[in-house]
């Protein structure tokens, strides 16, 4: 079953203590869409500039990736600029040129519109709630946001959340956005605004999914996924979104909206994430085959004892 993305599709600077690179394709619905296309098809919303070629685009449409949703304008494309230091859970803004993308005006085409899986990236919560009302009959919504959001737009943020049923953000922001300094008493708050699960990201850490009672045939208490360890994180760009990619992806991938297609899709999000780390950009993201995917995929269920 095909999910729709809609977010940033840019360029990136990045510098980590493995070295740099000064232009490297990137952006939220880049890293979700290639994580995503390993477990069902992908359609994708954005935009870019003149300096986005057909080169750049042939790393997604070599995935399968659909790319109708792609407005090509004048302008340069979404430019950002980081580093990481000894903390690679937080990166150290040089730059960011929003370019073409501080005018973006989502429209799915029509041929999007029969998708049952949309996952809002971290864009302007007004933008998401577009898409959403677009796509008004889809079976599972699932979104992204920053504090940048929780922060200067509530409001409209808040509004948006009723239309997402899925929340995947990081446990930081899961607390500012509830106003709540206990994670538990957050997650429960968060919830309550309108989402009937919600994934808290703890980076390094792994992850921690919530859900309201009854929601998807679960009861209240949350599970816990682990992270991999992994020996060299060369650049950690990415990784909350292909975690999401992995995680939606392989849900979209399933004929059921159940607890335990949602606990297993929270180590497929991890096994993404794992391997975006380990080179600059999505490059290992392009080169993965799906054994690769399921031999990790055994290694968290060993950590683990999954069934």
């Amino acid at each position: 079953m095909a999910v729709v993305v809609v977010g940033s599709v840019a360029f990136d600077a990045i510098r980590t203590r493995y070295g740099k690179v000064d232009k490297v394709l990137g952006g939220a619905a880049t890293y979700f869409s290639l994580a995503a296309s390993y477990f069902t098809q992908v359609r994708v919303v954005g935009v870019v500039g003149e300096d986005f070629t057909s080169e750049h685009e042939a790393v997604l449409t070599r995935r399968g990736i659909d790319t109708a949703g792609i407005q090509h304008v004048a302008g340069q494309s979404f430019f950002w600029s980081g580093e990481y230091g000894e903390n690679l859970n937080e990166a150290k803004t040089i730059a960011t040129h929003l370019n073409v993308f501080e005018n973006f005006a989502p429209q799915l085409p029509r041929s999007y519109l029969d998708s049952e899986f949309v996952f809002l990236a971290n864009i302007d919560p007004g933008l998401q709630a577009s898409v959403r009302r677009q796509i008004g009959g889809a079976r599972l919504v699932g979104g992204d946001t920053m504090n940048f959001w929780i922060g200067g737009k509530r409001a409209e943020l808040l509004a948006t959340l009723k239309g997402v049923d899925v929340l995947l953000i990081n446990d930081g922001e899961t607390r500012a956005l509830a106003e709540e300094s206990s994670l538990p008493a957050a997650a429960q708050k968060v919830l309550a605004m309108g989402p009937k699960a919600l994934v808290v990201k703890h980076g390094e850490y792994g992850a921690t999914v919530f859900f309201q009672e009854g929601a998807f045939g679960a009861g209240r208490h949350p599970f816990r996924a682990p992270a991999l360890p992994i020996e060299q994180v060369m650049d950690p760009t990415g990784a909350g979104d292909s975690f999401a990619g992995g995680f939606m992806g392989y849900v979209a991938s399933q004929g059921a909206l159940t607890r335990e297609v949602f606990k297993r899709a929270m180590f497929y999000g991890g096994v993404m994430g794992s391997f975006a780390v380990e080179r600059f950009g999505p490059e290992r993201l392009t080169q993965l085959s799906r054994d690769e995917i399921e031999a990790r995929f055994q290694v968290f269920r060993e950590l683990t004892h999954l069934e």
